[in-house]
């Protein structure tokens, strides 16, 4: 079975990172397969909006630390964990995120660029890169200082989790809704997308989001600074007692 799942319903396609026995940790194949999955809905037109989803009760973890690793090691200079923050950034239709538990690294990094974001009530959000020797990605240098002010340095410097709740409250997420409800919930909203008179909506949504050179350019600004510290001896300690704590 692959790691992620696609799928269509009602003008809804839904990517669903499907590696629940690792917490959705996730991989180069894994970005891959959900950057394919965009790109083919941004071309079909019976597409309204993409949904993105977690499976056994988690959204995911982030990267997976060692295939991250293998990635930076090998000299990729494109690699495929920033190409998908970068195609999420420019997609040019609706992305609904249905959060369920954790939502690590690149699972908060994602969210200011969605736009309808719904939590199950034990959601947990966190953004622990300096924690691990690195930049934030994802433009969240850019857009958590911007959006969420004064919270910005715990979230982003001191990497400090927050809860669903919290989340709603600062605006980071949509609203909360109940476990049992949630996917469902994420559905129903991109099928009334969906409904509306599309090229109105696509527009509208275009507008709102204004320019994105901005943000695509903080992407790769981030995204070259990474790559230059994944190799220091501070990165290399970080990333090496994370593996280490999560094998014990």
């Amino acid at each position: 079975m692959s790691d992620v799942a696609i799928a269509r319903l009602n003008g809804v396609l839904s990517i669903t990172l499907a590696r629940p026995h690792k917490k959705n940790a996730l991989t180069a194949t894994m970005y891959e397969a959900m950057i394919a999955g965009l790109d083919e809905a941004e071309r079909d037109e019976t597409i309204a909006a993409a949904l993105i989803r977690g499976s056994g009760g988690v959204f995911t973890a982030g990267n997976d630390i060692a295939d991250f690793l293998a990635a930076a090691q090998e000299g990729a200079a494109d690699m495929a964990a920033f190409r998908f923050i970068q195609r999420i950034a420019s997609y040019g239709k609706p992305i609904i995120a249905a959060i369920e538990g954790p939502a690590i690294g690149i699972g908060s990094s994602m969210c200011p660029h969605c736009d309808f974001l719904y939590a199950a009530p034990g959601a947990q959000f966190a953004m622990p890169f300096v924690k691990l020797g690195i930049l934030p990605e994802g433009a969240s240098s850019l857009l958590v200082p911007r959006k969420f002010g004064a919270r910005a340095g715990e979230m982003l410097l001191l990497g400090e989790a927050f809860s669903a709740e919290a989340a709603a409250a600062m605006g980071f997420i949509t609203a909360v809704v109940p476990a049992e409800r949630l996917y469902a919930h994420a559905q129903e909203k991109g099928e009334a997308l969906a409904r509306l008179p599309r090229k109105a909506m696509l527009a509208a949504r275009a507008l709102m989001r204004a320019d994105q050179a901005e943000v695509l350019a903080r992407i790769d600004d981030e995204a070259r600074q990474i790559r230059a510290m994944l190799g220091s001896p501070e990165a290399i300690a970080a990333f090496k007692a994370f593996m280490a704590r999560g094998k014990g």
